[in-house]
C-alpha cells in the first residue's frame, strides 16, 4: 500500500528551512533549534546569523565557510567547550562575535583569526580566569571587549594589550578581582588610552595598591558595588592617585547595594585624582556631617549626583571649580538654592525627578556664570516667578520648570531678562493669558507652555516676545474658543503648536504679522473650515498640521493659497465630504501624495454610500451619474440611514455577535494592518512605550503595532476601535499581564473578546507577557485569566540580562510567524 502525504507549500517550505527568514536573504535566526551547524539552507549572501541555544559544541577550522558575508555573529549559549584553530578564518567582514554563556575549556592559539575587522568581542559567563591565554592580540580593529560574570582574578592586563590601539570598551563585570596591583595596567601608559572606558563594577575588590593608576588616563572607570565597607573603599580610593579620567562613576546598583551609608571622609582618596566628570551613584543613607562630600571633587569640572538620599548639600569647598551639577532622584525637600550659591563657576544646574522637591523659598544669589537651571520633574509649587529666585543671575539663558505641580508667574522678569529658553510645560500656570506677563523677555526664542491650564483672555497675553521664534502651547485654550490677535507682535516666529485647544473660529488677521512662520500645528480642535484669508499670510510655511479638525474640504480658493514652500500638508482624520461637487478636491488628493502626510487617515465621511471609503481610493468615475441613477442613489441613502440608525441602536450587540459567527472567514480578508494588538492597563503605558514599543517599532526588524492611545479613530466608540482597529486589523494580540490589569474592567472586557477571536481565527493568537510583579493572589482569583494560563505558554518579564535576551528572541520569534515583506520594508532593513 502506498501512503501519500500532502504537505502545503508554506509547510514544506518551513521543513526546508528551519530557520526564521528575519531580513530577505540578509539576516535569519536559528535559535534554540538545537541544530548542530550552519544550516545548508541558510544562503551565502547572509549577514546577521543568530545561532544562540544550539548544540554546536565545538568550532572546527572554516566552521562558517559557507556564509563569508557574515557581519554579525551570535553563538550564545550554543554548549561550546573548543574553539579550534581558523574556525572564523573566511568571516573577513565580521565586526560582532557573541559567545556568552559557552564553558569555554579550549581556546586554539589561532582560533580567532581571519576576523580582520571584528570591532565587538562578548565573551560574558564563558569560564575565563585569565588574560593571558586569551589569543586576541591581532584583532587590531577590536573597539570593544565584554569579559562580565566570569572567573577572572587579576587585572594583569598582558602585553599584547599595546596592539588594541583601538580598544575603546572594557569590562571585567563581576569577576572575582580583589586586588590591584602596580604594573597591572602599565600597558595602557603605552599608548593614547584617553577615550577607554574600564568597567570594574561587581568586583570584591580589597585594596588598590597606591600607584596602580599612576599616570594613567582613561575616558572613564566605573567602580559600582565594588567595595564591601567604608574602610575598604576608603583605602581603594586611595590608591587611584595619580589617575587622570574624563569621568570617574562609584556608587551602588539598586539591587545590588553593599554600601548603604555614606560616611564622612569616604571620597577622600580622590584628592589626587584628575577627572573632568564625577558621578556618584545610589547611596541610602547620609550622616548629618556630610561636609566631605564636595571636598576631593570641589575642582571637578562635572558632578552628578544620581539616586541619593541627600536632603540637604554639604559645605561647598572655597574656590569651587564646578561648571556644571546635576542632582537626580535626591531627596531635598526646598531647592538649595543657598548652599548651591556657593559654586561661583556653576554654568549648568539640574535638580530632576525628586518627588520630595516642592518648595521654591531660597534664592540664587551672585551666580554670574550661571547659564542653564533645570528643574523640571519634580513637584515644585511657588509664586512669584522668576526673578525672586534669580537675583544677580545676570547670564541665565536656559531655564526649565516643567512637570511640576503649580508656579505663579508674576510677570517680572527683570534679573533674568537675557533668558533664551523658558519650558512650563504640564506644570499649572497661574497669570499668562490673563495679562502680559512677559513683557521684560525681549531676546526669548523658545517658550513652552503646553497643557499648562493656560486661558489666553487678553489680546496682549505674548506682549514683549519681540524675538520669540517657537512658541508651544498645545492643550491650552483662548477665549469663546476663538483665536484672534493673540500673536500680532510675533513676527519672527518660526514654530507654532496650537493644538487641541479647543479652537472653534480663527480670525482673518491671526497670522497677518506671522510671515516668517515655517511650521503650524492647528491640529485637534473642532475647525469647521480652512479659510484662505486667515492662511493667506504664511508664505514661508514648509509644515501645516491640520489633521483631526472637522474640514470637510479644501476649496479651490484654499488650495490656490497653499504656499510654494510647503512641503508636509497634514489633514488627515478630517470629516471629508466626497460628494460629487468637490470633485477637484478629490483629483488634487490624487495627485498631491507626496505632500499629504498620513493619506491612509484621509477617509470619507460622507455621503454615506461611500462612507469610510479613503479619499485616495475613491473612484472618480462615479461622478459621471444620470438623473435616474441619482435618484436611486437617493432612495438606497434612505433606506441607509434608517439601516444605520438601527445598527447604531444595537451596535455592539450585532457587531459582537457578527464577529463570533464570522469564524469560517478567511483570516487575509480582515487584513494585517499591524503585527500586533497591544492590551493593557492605562496604568502600564510608560512600561509598554519604553520596554515593548519602542524595541519592537524601533528595531531590526521593524513591528507595527496596534496601541488604543494612538491607533484608535478619535470619534469612533471604543469597542469598534477595540475590535475593527484592534483585533481585526492584526495578526496577533499581545496581552501584558500586572497587577493593574486584573484589576481594570476594561482589560478583562478585551481579554475576553481577545479569546472569542482566537477561538474563531483558529489558531493561537495570543501572546502573553506576565510581568515580575504581578499580585499572583489577584491572578488565582481571575479563574479564566489562571486557567488560561495554566494550559498556554506564555511569556515571563524578569529584569535580568539573560532572561531579557531569551524574552526578546522569543517574542520577536513569535512575531514573525506569517509575517508578510513589502518591497520598501525589505529595502528599508
Amino acid at each position: 500500500m502506498v501512503l501519500l502525504v500532502l504537505v502545503p507549500p508554506q509547510l514544506a517550505n518551513c521543513l526546508r528551512n528551519p530557520c526564521l527568514e528575519v531580513i530577505p536573504d540578509r539576516a535569519f535566526t536559528c535559535m534554540g533549534l538545537n541544530i548542530s551547524g550552519v544550516p545548508a539552507e541558510v544562503p551565502n549572501t547572509t549577514r546577521n546569523l543568530d545561532l544562540s541555544f544550539s548544540n554546536l559544541k565545538s568550532l572546527g577550522s572554516n566552521y562558517f565557510s559557507s556564509v563569508p558575508e557574515l557581519h554579525h555573529l551570535d553563538l550564545t549559549r550554543c554548549q561550546l567547550h573548543t574553539i579550534e584553530d581558523n574556525s572564523f578564518k573566511d568571516l573577513h567582514k565580521l565586526s560582532t562575535l557573541i559567545l556568552t554563556a559557552n564553558s569555554l575549556q579550549y581556546l586554539g592559539p589561532a582560533a580567532f583569526d581571519g576576523l580582520t575587522l571584528l570591532k565587538k568581542l562578548v565573551l560574558v559567563e564563558t569560564n575565563i580566569t585569565s588574560l593571558a591565554d586569551l589569543p586576541i592580540g591581532h584583532l587590531h580593529s577590536l573597539q570593544e571587549l565584554n569579559l562580565g560574570h566570569n572567573n577572572i582574578a587579576s587585572l594583569k592586563l598582558p602585553e599584547y594589550f599595546t596592539n588594541l590601539t583601538s580598544l575603546r570598551y572594557l569590562s571585567f563585570f563581576s569577576n572575582k578581582i580583589t586586588h590591584i596591583s602596580k604594573g597591572d595596567l602599565d600597558v595602557l601608559r603605552e599608548g593614547n588610552r584617553l577615550n577607554l572606558t574600564l568597567v570594574l563594577s561587581l568586583n570584591d575588590i580589597k585594596y588598590i595598591e597606591p600607584g596602580s593608576f599612576e599616570k594613567i588616563h582613561l575616558g572613564e572607570l566605573v567602580l559600582r558595588s565594588s567595595f564591601e565597607n567604608f574602610n575598604v573603599m576608603h583605602s581603594s580610593l586611595q590608591g587611584l592617585t595619580g589617575l587622570q579620567v574624563n569621568r570617574l562613576i562609584v556608587g551602588e546598583f539598586n539591587n545590588n547595594q553593599r554600601l548603604v551609608n555614606f560616611q564622612s571622609g569616604l571620597l577622600s582618596g580622590l584628592c589626587q585624582v584628575r577627572m573632568q566628570e564625577f558621578v556618584l551613584i545610589c547611596f541610602r543613607d547620609f550622616e548629618d556631617d556630610t561636609d566631605t562630600l564636595f571636598n576631593c571633587i570641589g575642582n571637578v569640572s562635572s558632578i552628578r549626583l544620581v539616586d541619593l538620599q541627600l536632603e540637604e548639600v554639604s559645605e561647598v569647598p572655597m574656590f569651587s571649580q564646578v561648571k556644571q551639577l546635576e542632582c537626580k532622584k535626591c531627596k531635598f525637600k526646598e531647592v538649595p538654592a543657598v548652599k548651591l550659591s556657593l559654586f561661583k563657576e556653576l554654568r549648568v544646574l539640574r535638580i530632576t525627578k525628586s518627588k520630595y522637591l516642592n518648595s521654591f523659598r531660597e534664592k540664587f544669589h551672585t551666580l554670574s556664570n550661571l547659564e542653564v537651571v533645570d528643574l523640571s520633574e519634580n513637584r515644585l509649587s511657588f509664586t512669584g516667578c522668576c526673578s525672586l529666585q534669580f537675583p544677580k543671575c545676570p547670564n541665565l539663558k536656559h531655564l526649565n520648570l516643567s512637570f511640576n505641580s503649580d508656579i505663579s508667574v508674576t510677570g517680572d522678569f527683570a534679573t533674568v531678562k537675557n533668558l533664551l529658553y523658558l519650558d512650563f510645560q504640564h506644570t499649572k500656570l497661574f497669570g499668562p493669558g490673563s495679562y502680559p506677563v512677559f513683557l521684560s523677555l525681549q531676546k526669548l526664542i523658545y517658550l513652552d507652555i503646553s497643557y499648562t491650564r493656560t486661558h489666553v483672555k487678553a489680546q496682549c497675553a505674548f506682549c514683549g516676545l519681540n524675538s520669540l521664534q517657537v512658541l508651544k502651547m498645545a492643550g491650552n485654550s483662548f477665549e469663546t474658543n476663538k483665536l484672534v490677535d493673540s500673536f500680532k507682535n510675533l513676527s519672527h516666529l518660526h514654530t507654532l503648536d496650537i493644538s487641541n485647544c479647543k479652537l472653534v473660529q480663527v480670525d482673518q488677521s491671526t497670522f497677518g504679522a506671522l510671515t516668517e512662520l515655517k511650521e503650524l500645528n492647528i491640529s485637534n480642535n473642532k475647525l469647521l473650515l480652512f479659510d484662505p484669508g486667515v492662511y493667506k499670510p504664511l508664505r514661508a510655511l514648509t509644515a501645516l498640521d491640520f489633521s483631526n479638525n472637522q474640514l470637510s474640504v479644501l476649496l479651490d480658493s484654499a488650495l490656490e493659497i497653499l504656499p510654494d514652500s510647503l512641503v508636509l500638508l497634514d489633514i488627515s482624520q478630517n470629516l471629508f465630504d466626497c460628494s460629487c461637487i468637490h470633485v477637484n478636491f478629490l483629483k488634487w488628493v490624487k495627485e498631491q501624495q507626496e505632500l499629504l502626510q498620513h493619506e491612509e487617515l484621509m477617509i470619507c465621511h460622507m455621503p454615506t454610500y461611500v462612507k469610510n471609503v479613503s479619499l485616495l481610493n475613491f473612484d472618480l468615475s462615479s461622478c459621471q451619474l444620470n438623473a435616474s441613477m441619482v435618484a436611486s442613489s437617493v432612495i438606497v441613502v434612505l433606506a441607509a440611514v434608517v439601516f444605520l440608525f438601527l445598527v447604531y441602536k444595537y451596535y455592539f450587540q450585532l457587531y459582537y455577535s457578527l464577529v463570533l459567527l464570522s469564524g469560517c472567514k478567511h483570516s487575509a480578508e480582515r487584513g494585517n494592518t499591524y503585527d500586533a494588538f497591544v492590551i493593557h492597563s492605562s496604568k502600564d503605558q510608560e512600561w509598554v512605550m519604553k520596554e515593548l514599543v519602542e524595541p519592537l517599532e524601533g528595531g531590526t526588524p521593524p513591528f507595527h503595532l496596534c496601541l488604543y492611545y494612538r491607533d484608535f479613530i478619535p470619534g469612533v466608540p471604543i469597542i469598534t476601535n477595540i475590535i475593527q482597529e484592534g483585533f481585526l486589523s492584526s495578526r496577533n494580540v499581545i496581552a501584558v499581564i500586572s497587577t493593574d490589569f486584573l484589576e481594570s474592567k476594561w482589560c478583562s472586557f478585551e481579554f475576553d473578546i481577545a479569546q472569542s477571536w482566537q477561538l474563531v481565527e483558529g489558531k493561537a493568537g495570543i501572546i502573553m507577557i506576565v510581568l515580575e510583579e504581578v499580585n499572583k493572589v489577584l491572578l488565582r482569583q481571575r479563574l479564566g485569566l489562571s486557567r488560561y494560563l495554566r494550559r498556554n505558554t506564555y511569556l515571563e518579564w524578569k529584569n535580568k540580562e539573560i532572561s531579557r535576551h531569551i524574552f526578546w528572541r522569543q517574542l520577536t520569534g513569535v512575531l514573525l510567524e506569517g509575517k508578510r515583506w513589502n518591497h520598501e520594508e525589505v529595502k528599508l532593513m
